[in-house]
C-alpha cells in the first residue's frame, strides 16, 4: 500500500477574511476550528501516516496556546512557513518522512472534503504521478478591466477551476518544488506543469469550497452537513465522473 503525507497550509495573511482576532484557519466552524475540519478527513486513514500543518511564525505562540493539546493527541507535525505559498509547501516537504510515496496538499481553509473524493484523487495520483480535484467553470466568464469595464466575454469550454487535494508522487513534487519559479506559481499543479508532467484532474464538487471571507463560513457549515457519507464497498473509480486530463 502506498503511503502518503499531507501537508495543509494556513500561513497565508488572510487579508480578505478581515478579522483581527483570527485568521481563516483558525476560525470556529461548527464547533472546531477550520483546519482541524481539514486534517481529520485524513487523520483516520491507514494510507496516510503524516499530516502536517503550516503556519506563520507569527502565529506560532498564539497557535501551541490553542492547539497544542489537539496537535500532541492527533500526532500532528507543525511547521512554520515562509513568505510565500510555495515557501511553506517547500519546508514542509523537508520534514516529510523517508517512507512517504506521495504528497497531498490541501488548503487547510478548505474543511468540507469528502472521503470519495480523497479515494479518487489518491488512486489517480498512484496510476498518473499527479492527480487533482476541479470543477468545470459552470457561468459565463468576463475578462474585466482595472476600471471594472467588461473588455471580452471568455469562452468556458475547457475551463475548469482548481481544487485541492492535490496530489503527486513524493519526488515529483519536491523537483518541482526546486524550480527557480517555483515562488510565482499559484499552487502545486502549476509547477508540475511547468516541468511538462501531466496532471489529470478528477471531478470534485462545489461543496469543496474554500473559505476566504467570514460569509464563507455559513456557507461552509451548510455545507459540512451535505457531504456524502462514506461508501461502504470501497472507493469509485479514480477516473469516473467526466474526468480528464489537463
Amino acid at each position: 500500500m502506498a503511503k502518503f503525507a499531507v501537508i495543509l497550509p494556513a500561513a497565508g495573511k488572510s487579508s480578505r477574511f478581515k478579522d483581527k482576532h483570527y485568521k481563516k484557519p483558525f476560525a470556529s466552524l461548527a464547533g472546531r476550528a477550520v483546519w482541524l475540519h481539514s486534517a481529520e478527513k485524513f487523520l483516520d486513514r491507514d494510507d496516510t501516516p503524516q499530516v502536517i500543518v503550516v503556519i506563520g511564525p507569527e502565529d506560532r505562540e498564539d497557535f501551541d496556546f490553542k492547539f497544542s493539546a489537539n496537535v500532541a493527541i492527533l500526532g500532528i507535525d507543525v511547521v512554520e512557513g515562509g513568505a510565500q505559498r510555495a515557501d511553506s509547501v517547500a519546508a514542509a516537504l523537508a520534514r516529510v518522512r523517508p517512507e512517504i510515496d506521495f504528497v497531498c496538499v490541501h488548503d487547510a481553509a478548505r474543511p468540507c472534503l469528502a472521503t470519495e473524493w480523497i479515494d479518487r484523487v489518491y488512486a489517480a495520483a498512484e496510476a498518473d504521478g499527479a492527480a487533482i480535484l476541479a470543477i468545470p467553470i459552470s457561468g459565463t466568464v468576463k475578462r474585466v478591466s482595472n476600471q471594472k469595464i467588461i473588455e471580452e466575454t471568455v469562452t468556458r469550454a475547457g475551463l475548469w477551476e482548481a481544487q485541492t487535494p492535490q496530489v503527486f508522487r513524493r519526488e515529483l513534487l519536491m523537483q518541482a518544488h526546486a524550480q527557480k519559479n517555483a515562488s510565482t506559481a499559484t499552487d502545486d499543479a502549476q509547477l508540475v506543469e511547468q516541468l511538462g508532467h501531466p496532471v489529470r484532474v478528477v471531478t470534485g464538487s462545489p461543496l469543496n469550497l474554500k473559505i476566504s471571507t467570514k460569509s464563507d463560513l455559513r456557507m461552509a457549515e451548510m455545507a459540512l452537513k451535505a457531504l456524502p457519507k462514506p461508501r461502504l464497498d470501497g472507493p469509485a473509480h479514480p477516473f469516473s465522473d467526466g474526468d480528464m486530463w489537463r
